[in-house]
């Protein structure tokens, strides 16, 4: 079954590959020296992580607000997580009981 593709991602620029595109195609080992040695140097690891910043949850949002929110964009769950930040701050402390 082949997946129908969505016409807002088509990129003119970067259209699909072909059965002729992929022909053609090398392996990585295959390529030039030189231009092996430009594309490792594109690619810079990440580090070790020090210590976990997050935690994974699960949380039940209503739709429309998860549909709001990733309508906003690359990040929303960087910016979901600033919002709830500066909302906790306004809060008085509170024991657990």
């Amino acid at each position: 079954m082949r997946k129908t593709p969505n016409p807002e991602a088509i990129d003119a620029e970067n259209p699909e590959w072909t059965k002729e595109d992929f022909a053609r195609a090398v392996p990585f080992s295959q390529l030039p020296e030189p231009l092996q040695t430009k594309l490792r140097s594109l690619k810079k690891p990440r580090g070790p992580q020090k210590a976990a910043t997050k935690e994974v949850v699960t949380i039940r949002l209503s739709r429309d607000v998860v549909e709001r929110l990733r309508a906003s964009g690359p990040g929303w769950q960087t910016r979901v997580d600033t919002a709830l930040r500066q909302w906790i701050e306004t809060q008085p402390k509170r024991r657990r009981a």
